[in-house]
């Protein structure tokens, strides 16, 4: 008897209300997962992509680098990812941070000038620069934070500075300065969401210098590993690392003291992202990936709509959980 009356104290005395009540549960349960699967859908935080220019996957065979292994353990790290042609730095840099290729952002070259260039991009903003991660960023997102830390000149040439809310250049090839900035606009705007793009040179100059797969080449990489382990323990220390996407990425490889060709010294370059929602693929040379794909698994990872249409690129679904 116990029993039967809690049954109709629950579901009611009529078949008609105990389907509205089922009716009801589901509905909720409904509710439930779909407030479940937005949640799940979190956009990122923080993301911080670390570029090494010139740094090529035969570069990374014959180098030590346990900070950069220990980063992306739990992700993704390929050697068998490939530059935009031609395989030079300017290009490539702009592929990477405009999801397009030359063919469509117009840069063919590093002396690209926003008032001198041959080739039309197919598509510009207001003050006539390609459209970047960091327009579509600044758009979409207003409370967003951009940084962009270089120490190459001409680097920032196709990037509309507006778009960005702290921009430092290093001297002298230099990158040290330029990683405790980034380290201070992380700290300060913790509460915010931030693309952070942090790059060095001096890896591309001791191939040219030196030559590629040269000792000092290879010692370029291994300084730059100790420069990354010490960033990322910082901000472990600080409590900002969990939230935290890294992508590591280059532009180009080397043969004897130059590039811009179409061998495999070139043109095979390593590629690496981590982060709540990347698979964890660890190292594998199956994945193929291009540096025009870089803006889309970056506007896929900020839940970024409506992306320009002259972007070529895509995000590859098999890194994404």
């Amino acid at each position: 008897m116990k029993k039967s009356a809690t049954y109709h104290l629950i579901s009611g005395s009529s078949p008609l209300n105990r389907v509205n009540h089922y009716a009801m549960i589901r509905m909720k349960t409904l509710l439930i997962l779909l407030f479940l699967a937005v949640c799940s859908a979190v956009n990122a935080q923080r993301i911080v992509i670390i570029g090494l220019d010139g740094f090529s996957s035969e570069g990374f065979r014959a180098s030590k680098h346990p900070n950069i292994d220990k980063l992306f353990e739990k992700g993704l790290l390929t050697l068998s990812s490939r530059p935009v042609l031609p395989s030079v730095t300017l290009p490539n840099w702009t592929s990477h941070l405009t999801g397009q290729g030359p063919e469509e952002h117009g840069i063919t070259a590093n002396n690209w000038t926003l008032d001198n260039h041959p080739l039309q991009a197919l598509e510009v903003d207001q003050e006539g620069y390609s459209p970047s991660i960091f327009k579509l960023l600044k758009e979409q997102k207003p409370n967003i934070k951009t940084a962009f830390y270089y120490n190459w000149a001409e680097l920032i040439n196709p990037i509309n500075k507006k778009y960005l809310d702290e921009v430092s250049f290093e001297q002298d090839d230099k990158y040290e300065s330029n990683y405790a900035k980034a380290l201070k606009f992380i700290g300060d705007n913790k509460n915010n969401p931030m693309l952070v793009f942090l790059y060095s040179v001096h890896t591309d100059h001791a191939g040219h210098g030196h030559g590629w797969m040269s000792p000092e080449y290879i010692a370029s990489i291994e300084e730059a590993d100790v420069a990354i382990g010490n960033f990322i323990q910082t901000l472990k220390a600080q409590n900002l690392y969990e939230d935290c996407y890294f992508l590591l990425l280059t532009d180009h490889g080397g043969i004897k003291k130059g590039h811009g060709g179409t061998s495999m010294n070139e043109m095979q370059i390593p590629f690496g992202i981590t982060g709540k929602k990347i698979k964890n693929l660890g190292s594998t040379n199956a994945f193929f990936n291009s540096n025009r794909n870089t803006s889309w698994i970056l506007a896929r990872l900020f839940g970024l709509k409506n992306l320009p249409k002259s972007w070529s690129g895509t995000a590859p679904t098999e890194i994404f959980k």
